[in-house]
């Protein structure tokens, strides 16, 4: 307990000592976990998004009429096909709909009743909708029926070209965002070694008097760490409450302009104020470990 008390005591009249070094320290982690958190806020919101709008890419079952089959489609053709879907792992469990050509009328008549209007008999199909549990998998899964040749099922499409750009866009928006998260994480961390290593060689006597008179390792670089420690903390706290400032005044100013889907949201503000708070920890005691180790080759 006393050796911990020393080296806390030593921390804070370090820092102290050095106001200006550590005050641009918790400003450079401020503004890099500021960055970081509205890219992660931004970037989930997009992947969310994205995702959301993956829902939108299914495959689709059309069987025969009787003006396109010499028979009318039965019963068992109809739960053949649904067996064989449901007993197949890529598709959502509740993600096999069966949509009657009775309600797919009602359907068109509410989307585009133009189109119905003068209709004297139903010319569309019974089918199946089909949602996959990933949108990558459509183009297989409809393979896989085509092959099948089920009786009764005149034809199987996915919409090809909407779910391919539908699927590369989503994918491009997942390398970027992670992209720009690895590449804020690198620059933060360069910018906390940097503004540390100022701080360090501007004391690089006092480390070299007390390695001569035999203080270990750990002893000269316990107080440094907590140094970067209580900095990388300080400034990632203040980046959380600019955040939740943010959130709290201008989002809901945003939002009111935007048309905002439920189903689609960024990642909680409780995680990310955690994610921030940890990598501030994280980057400030490993920029002021890894600055000082070559300052200890005494």
């Amino acid at each position: 307990m006393t050796q911990l008390q020393l080296l806390l005591a030593e921390s804070v009249r370090s820092l102290r000592a050095s106001l200006s070094t550590t005050f641009a320290a918790t400003m450079t982690v401020l503004i890099a976990m500021f960055l970081l958190g509205v890219s992660i806020a931004l970037g989930s919101w997009v992947v969310s998004w994205s995702n959301n709008v993956k829902k939108d890419v299914q495959v689709k079952a059309f069987f025969c009429t009787e003006h396109t089959c010499a028979q009318s489609v039965t019963d068992q053709q109809v739960g053949a096909v649904q067996r064989w879907l449901e007993a197949d792992p890529r598709i959502k469990d509740d993600g096999v709909t069966f949509i009657s050509k009775a309600e797919a009328l009602e359907i068109m008549r509410d989307r585009s009743p133009e189109l119905v209007e003068d209709l004297t008999y139903n010319p569309l199909p019974d089918a199946f909708e089909i949602q996959p549990k990933q949108a990558e998998d459509v183009e297989a899964i409809a393979a896989d029926l085509r092959r099948q040749t089920f009786a009764g099922v005149e034809k199987v499409d996915y919409g090809r070209a909407t779910a391919r750009r539908i699927i590369r866009v989503g994918q491009v928006i997942s390398i970027i965002f992670f992209g720009v998260v690895i590449l804020l994480l690198a620059a933060s961390g360069l910018l906390i070694a940097n503004t540390i290593r100022l701080s360090i060689y501007a004391r690089r006597r006092e480390i070299e008097v007390m390695k001569l008179v035999g203080a270990s390792n750990w002893f000269v670089r316990g107080p440094f760490m907590l140094e970067g420690l209580f900095t990388g903390f300080a400034g990632a706290l203040l980046a959380v409450i600019l955040l939740l400032l943010g959130k709290e005044i201008a989002l809901p100013a945003i939002l009111g302009r935007v048309d905002a889907d439920s189903d689609v949201q960024a990642l909680a503000f409780a995680w990310t104020a955690l994610i921030l708070l940890g990598l501030g920890l994280l980057l400030g005691a490993a920029g002021s470990g890894l600055t000082l180790r070559r300052f200890l080759r005494v």
